[in-house]
């Protein structure tokens, strides 16, 4: 076993060791709307529950240079945001969004993806997700990095509004398969569900 001190290694190589260690991650597909009206997104793997009560989620965005990213302003400007959950039936064009577009720019526009509204927030989500939530931001917390120029903005999201393809719903429960969810690895690398396997609890 090697022993690997984070201060005395770069930024760059601990970013190496955390997302080839953290696999599989799930990949948070988040539309956000401009103040001046264009429907921006992109996807993000540092993504996960915070709670149920209420159900509330947290993605991390790493920022540029110090610089919001287009989805941290976008959400704390508007305080909406939503969630997708991503899928092998639109993987292909949710990687388009990755591109580093202007804010004046839709990467759901450049994707081909297409728009659909929402119920509890004037955000648009995407029709090609199973899944998608509709989320209010409850905060931004600014971390990493230092005082005067934070590495990442963290958003805690409030669901206010669920949206499930009805064909993925057992008895209240999701199933996995047919989601077909899309995992983030290391690099380019990305993993399809793979095995299922149980393990009961103990009590």
């Amino acid at each position: 076993m090697i022993a690997l001190d984070p201060a005395e290694r770069s930024e760059r190589d601990n970013y190496k060791l955390m997302i080839g260690s953290i696999i599989p991650r799930p990949i948070a597909f988040v539309t956000t709307l401009s103040s001046t009206g264009v429907l921006n997104a992109a996807p993000f793997s540092y993504f996960n529950i915070v709670t149920a009560n209420p159900p509330m989620v947290s993605i991390s965005v790493q920022r540029k240079n110090g610089q919001l990213k287009d989805t941290s302003r976008n959400a704390i400007e508007t305080g909406a945001f939503v969630v997708h959950i991503s899928d092998e039936n639109y993987i292909t064009q949710l990687n388009v969004t990755a591109a580093n577009l202007p804010p004046e720019e839709s990467e759901v526009d450049l994707a081909g993806l297409t728009p659909a509204s929402s119920l509890k927030i004037a955000v648009p989500g995407v029709a090609e997700a199973k899944i998608r939530m509709e989320c209010i931001l409850d905060r931004a917390i600014p971390l990493g990095g230092t005082e005067d120029s934070p590495s990442c903005d963290l958003l805690i999201g409030r669901v206010v509004c669920f949206h499930v393809e009805e064909s993925l719903l057992e008895n209240g429960h999701i199933d996995p398969i047919a989601l077909n969810p899309v995992s983030r690895l290391a690099g380019s690398s990305y993993a399809k569900l793979g095995e299922i396997f149980s393990i009961e609890r103990p009590s």
